[in-house]
Formats: structure tokens, sequence, C-alpha cells
């Protein structure tokens, strides 16, 4: 046979032999060829491109979508291609179980006093709802009150001098009648909703210095203490709001001096976990988690003393961090020691502090969330979901926190906050069980993370870019690659799916092949 002439004739020999050497090797054929000339299918770009949402520091954005990226897909990745961030979906981290945001008591009082039916209900199915929805899945609140509540209280009080070890006191009509019917709206719109409980205080009775700010637990009252929470955890169970996860002690490590809290070392914590909190829970099916510490990252000798208990290890399921101290780098310190227990981030807050006169996206999306999240964290939770206009309703602790969002305490309306976009930039795209998948580590001006959808197999990338000035950034995953041009000071959600692009590039394939041999494609 003479030689074909031309580029089509060529390609059509070169793909036909290349397609039968593939049957016959799914035959399991031996086939001995001479060498031929190698064919490589130019790089094209695809129908299935990559959709990209932005936000900016300066607010001119704010979770906008982009046009869509051209997706290259390369016929053969032989070497990988030098990118800015090479992603490897074959090694994997850890599943990510959700994003949330406190219903803190001063939240849940705006929900119900501050807005009318429709209000409340749009508000909850903008948060909790699928997208483009905010798509939250988790949430907080507190045992007794919370540096956010309208007053101090726990749910066992007793005169001044008296005591209730038998806890026949315990009431959780002592609780605002706010946040459990909150709590079954939202769970209404996310049946999945994870609740993450929390005590500040235990009764004064069971403390050092009979009174709700600061102090510690008296170690006699340690059993009763675990019985406080088992018997909070069976009263919301009968209201309709079981309880996911729970901790022993808000920020166990602080003493304050304005609203309920106290100490709780971590031998106290281990006892109180090890001897008669777990063994409690053990038979309850579901039986809530347990997570330790619920601090700062600036101490974790803290949840590494408890985890070093063989008697509380046994019902530890995790470590609950906060972000106003330390390192992010500490989640995985102990995540390296204890690999088999969970890291969530439990509260960070937002606020109009000096820090913030630029705003927050950034701090936000990168150094809380995108860190924490490359830290091992299975779950981020914002502090309040919701203030209004003077940083309230509460009587004590933080002056200048903010929510998420807004609500005006006159009209109802709501402001969505920087932080409201920052979690965004996750919540709606990284969907429940998505796994984190590896990435390069571009930092320090350009911070990336990644996930894999588990539903349909797509792609999810945060980028941020924390310098002043544009920065294009080159992405690559197996034979796929796009590039994007980032604004200064900007986060970008990118997301595509790998099968869908495959499947049109053996479609193009297909095409090249159809079209070089003259046949019509139906």
């Amino acid at each position: 046979m003479s030689e074909p002439q031309g580029i089509s004739g060529r390609v059509a020999v070169v793909l036909f032999a290349l397609l039968t050497a593939c049957a016959l090797g799914a035959l399991r054929v031996p086939l001995r060829l001479p060498p031929a000339p190698v064919l490589l299918v130019p790089a094209m770009p695809d129908g299935s491109e990559v959709q990209l949402w932005l936000s900016t520091q300066d607010r001119r954005l704010r979770l906008v979508r982009q046009p869509d990226i051209p997706l290259t897909v390369s016929a053969a990745r032989a070497e990988p291609p030098a990118a800015d961030i090479d992603i490897d979906t074959s090694r994997t981290f850890q599943a990510i179980t959700g994003f949330g945001a406190a219903m803190t008591e001063s939240s849940a009082w705006l929900l119900d006093h501050a807005m009318d039916d429709d209000q409340r209900f749009a508000f909850l199915e903008e948060m909790f709802g699928p997208p483009p929805g905010l798509n939250l899945d988790m949430t907080r609140v507190s045992i007794g009150a919370s540096d956010f509540s309208l007053k101090p209280y726990t749910l066992d009080d007793m005169p001044e001098g008296q005591t209730d070890p038998g806890l026949t006191h315990f009431n959780l009509a002592a609780s605002p009648r706010d946040v459990v019917p909150a709590l079954r709206e939202m769970m209404e719109i996310n049946p999945q909703l994870h609740i993450i409980a929390a005590p500040w205080s235990a009764p004064a009775w069971m403390k050092t210095i009979d009174a709700l700010n600061g102090g510690s637990l008296q170690p006699q009252y340690e059993a009763a203490y675990a019985q406080y929470l088992v018997k909070y955890v069976d009263a919301m169970q009968a209201q309709g709001v079981p309880i996911w996860a729970l901790t022993v002690q808000n920020e166990p490590g602080f003493e304050p001096l304005t609203y309920p809290g106290m100490l709780l070392p971590a031998d106290a914590r281990a006892r109180v976990i090890g001897q008669h909190l777990g063994p409690a829970l053990a038979s309850r099916d579901p039986r809530p988690l347990i997570l330790d510490w619920d601090h700062n990252w600036d101490a974790p000798e803290q949840p590494l003393t408890v985890l070093a208990d063989a008697d509380a290890r046994r019902y530890v399921d995790g470590v609950a961090w906060h972000c106003y101290a330390g390192s992010v780098s500490e989640q995985s310190r102990v995540h390296k020691s204890y690999p088999d227990k969970d890291a969530y981030l439990t509260e960070c807050s937002g606020g109009d502090w000096a820090s913030a006169k630029n705003g927050e996206l950034l701090l936000f999306a990168r150094d809380v969330l995108l860190l924490s999240l490359r830290n091992w964290a299975r779950g981020a939770v914002y502090w309040n979901i919701a203030l209004d206009e003077k940083h309230g309703p509460h009587s004590g602790g933080c002056i200048d926190c903010k929510g998420m969002v807004t609500i005006d305490s006159k009209t109802g309306e709501i402001q969505r906050n920087d932080e409201y976009y920052a979690f965004a930039h996750y919540s709606r795209f990284v969907l429940p069980g998505a796994v984190r998948v590896w990435s390069d580590d571009t930092g320090p001006d350009i911070h990336n993370v990644a996930f894999r959808n588990t539903d349909d197999g797509s792609i999810v990338l945060v980028v941020t870019n924390s310098l002043n000035k544009p920065r294009h950034v080159s992405v690559v995953q197996d034979r796929l690659s796009f590039g994007y041009t980032m604004p200064p000071e900007s986060v970008a959600t990118f997301t595509w799916n790998p099968g869908l692009a495959a499947h049109s590039w053996e479609r193009r394939v297909r095409d090249l092949f159809n079209k070089a041999l003259g046949v019509v494609t139906p």
C-alpha cells in the first residue's frame, strides 16, 4: 500500500492502528508492530469548562460568577506540565462534614423579634438551603448562657448556698424560647444539620467560687457535671433536636470576668470524659461525638494531654479549635500524634476592630478556612450567625464582634458581611462528604486547597491572592489544565468535572477519526 497523502490520511492510519492495538490488547492477543509515528492529538478547549466565582477584598465583587474558563485536555501526560497548582486526586486526606455558624441566643432572639415570619424563613432558607443558598449544615449552641445570651444562667441554678447533686431541678425551660424553634426550622430546611453543643459554665453550686463568671469545677462534682451534660442531650432529643457533638467546656483555659465561664484543665476534662461522660453516652445510638479542648491553637499540649489518657481517648472523637491565638499548624501536630481523631474549627469571629478596617474577606477565606482545611479540619463553624447593628444584643463579653450577617433590629433587613462571602466560597461548592485532595502548597502570596465531591466527581479548587497586584495562576489536574489571572486581593472558587472532560475528549478524538475517514458523525 502506498503511503497515504496529506495529514488526514496519516491521522486515519495511525488512529486505526492505535484503536486496533487497544482492541487486541483488551482481548489479551499479543501484537508486535514495527515502530510507527507517534500521534499527538493537539490539546483542545473542551465543552466541560471551568466555572468560576470571584470575590475581591475591596467588595467590588462578592461571589460573582465570572465567564467560564476553557479547560484544555491533553492526549497524554508523560511528564507533569509546569504549573503553579498541580492537583493529584489519587492522594486523599480528610472527608468534609460541612460548614456553619452558631445559633447563639442573641442570634435566635434577633430572628424571633427583629424579623417577621417571612423574613426569618427566607433568611434561614438562604443560609441553610442548597445552592444558590449557602448550604450550611453545621451550627453550634450553648448549654446554658454564653457571652451572647441576654442574661447569665444555667439549667440547674439554685439559691446561694444550696446544691442539687441529684440534678432534680434540671430544667431545659430555663433556656430562652427562641433557640429550639430556630433549630427546628433549620432542620426542616436541612435535615442533615450537625448541631454542636458546648457549656460555658457548670451551675454555680458545682464551682469553686459559687458564681457563673470564672472559677473552676470542684472535683467532687465531676460526675454530676457529666450527668448534667447527659440530661441536656436527652432533653434536646425530647424536643426533636438531636445533638451531634458536644464538648465539656467552652474555652477551658480562660476565666472570663463579664460572662459565664470557668477553667477546666486537661486532667479534669480527662476524668469527666473518661470516667463519667464517655461511659454514660457509650450505649446511645447514635452516640453524640465528644470533642475535646474547644479553645485556641496556642495550647496543643492541652488536647494532647487528654488524648494521652487511655480512658478519655476511648471516647474522644476529635479536637475542637478556636482561631484567636496560636498557629493553625497545631491542628496537624495533634493529628500526627493521633491520626484517628478528627479536627473541627468550632469558633471564630470577625469584628469591627482596627485590624479589620480594610475588610476580613481574605482573613477568613485564607487564614481561617483554607489553612484550617489544609491542616485536617473536617468542618468550620463561625461564631454568631447574626447580630444587630450594635453588635448585640447580649449581656457581656465581646463588644465588637460581628455576625456572619447584620440584622437591622428595626426592619429585619440583613447585611451580608465579609465572613458570609468567605464561607460561601466553600460551603456552596464543597459538599458534605467531599474529600480533600492533594495540591501544591503555593503560599505565601497564593494559597489554595482542593476537594473532590463524592456525588459527581467534580473538583473544587479555592485560591486566594494576597498580593495587591494581579497574579496569573496555572492549574493542572492529570490531563486537564487551565489558567486564570486573579485580581489583586481576591478569592476564587473554581469547579470542573474531570469525568465530563474525559468523555468530551474521547468524543473529540472519535470525531477526528471519523472526519479523517470521511464518516459523518451523527
